[in-house]
């Protein structure tokens, strides 16, 4: 059975049929594990907050799915991480049930990633065999599986940054390149599923002006998910908790106190949170003022399902993220903060994908 029957314009309609079945199957798949990496992203963040992630001092791709098994294991784990700055300056003394606590949480993780994995690997391979993946999508599947086993590579990268002397947390640039790469993975998976269930463009008046405020969207949004990251990496998110001003006034006086001026956006923590907020602030603004065009136009079903979804997940976005600042950064806000700026990112996807010109519009 041919996946794509638009290659066979006489097909019978019971081939066009298994076709459409085909690739809702594909779609289904790939934004079920779009849905698994959005949940990765969030338990990572939650890692970050809590100080569970240095608490596996071992990278063990395989035998690593198992957990301690005996106590004289737990022991030998403990031992470990005992000997990381980690330990000695913030946790000494919290004994082998505090060590648990913060173990389940960055096994979890971990199991999740070889999850996603394996989520990914068998259907692959069974869509594959049964025809049901065009030929042209196949060697991007596969580039994007590699992608995600780089990924884990990147992980413990970032993780081995924690265990430097007098460190006590992972290298704010290591995270942030686990980070992006991780919204890359997501937002590949997700275009490629709305492009296997809709692969024809809808046709709409004003598309191409909705099409590049989508994308001022995207650029924003992704932009201000990144500086994000900063603020997790530096635990900028714990000082100045009071919005919209920073020590009594719009921008901190210690926004460049740090010597050469570049060191300010990733290292200064005046800076870093500033940033963040200026971002923030720009993207609701490019939300906001597509959302206003968008309701002028006449636009179909898939569109302005997308333009809809934006304009809500833009405005709770905002709001998440003033509340997880004045609540000095409660896990559980933080956690919400973190899975909507991927919903808001999807949403920006989803209108961007929706209104992209046919191919023969982009020729002209």
């Amino acid at each position: 059975m041919p996946f794509d029957v638009r290659e066979f314009p006489g097909a019978p309609s019971e081939d066009r049929a298994a076709g459409r079945r085909a690739r809702r199957l594909v779609a289904s798949w790939l934004f079920g594990i779009a849905f698994m990496v959005l949940a990765m992203i969030v338990l990572g963040g939650i890692t970050r907050l809590t100080g569970s992630g240095l608490s596996i001092m071992e990278w063990d791709p395989i035998m690593g799915a198992l957990p301690p098994m005996s106590h004289a294991e737990w022991q030998r784990l403990y031992h470990l991480y005992q000997q990381i700055p980690q330990y000695t300056l913030v946790n000494e003394g919290f004994g082998l049930d505090g060590f648990k606590q913060i173990f389940w949480l960055e096994w979890t993780h971990r199991l999740w990633g070889r999850l996603i994995g394996f989520a990914f690997l068998v259907p692959l391979i069974w869509f594959w065999v049964t025809g049901r993946i065009e030929r042209r999508l196949r060697p991007f599947l596969v580039l994007l599986f590699m992608l995600g086993a780089l990924q884990g590579a990147v992980g413990w990268f970032m993780v081995a940054s924690g265990f430097f002397p007098e460190t006590t947390a992972v290298s704010p640039v290591r995270l942030e390149i686990h980070l992006g790469l991780a919204l890359l993975l997501y937002v590949a998976l997700i275009w490629t599923g709305l492009s296997v269930l809709r692969p024809d463009p809808d046709h709409m008046a004003h598309g191409r002006l909705l099409h590049r405020l989508a994308w001022l969207c995207c650029g924003f949004i992704g932009i201000t998910m990144l500086a994000g990251g900063f603020v997790a990496g530096t635990h900028a998110g714990f000082d100045y908790n009071t919005f919209p001003l920073m020590d009594g006034q719009l921008v901190p006086p210690a926004y460049a106190q740090l010597q050469p001026f570049l060191r300010n956006l990733t290292e200064n923590i005046a800076a870093v949170q500033f940033d963040h907020r200026l971002l923030a602030t720009l993207t609701v603004l490019a939300v906001a003022g597509t959302f206003a065009i968008g309701l002028f136009l006449r636009l179909p079903p898939w569109p302005r399902f997308g333009l809809l979804a934006l304009g809500a997940a833009g405005a709770a976005q905002y709001l998440l993220g003033v509340a997880t600042l004045l609540s000095v950064v409660q896990v559980d806000l933080a956690a919400m903060h973190q899975a909507m700026a991927v919903l808001l990112l999807t949403s920006a996807i989803v209108l961007l994908h929706a209104t992209r010109p046919s191919p023969l519009a982009a020729r002209r």
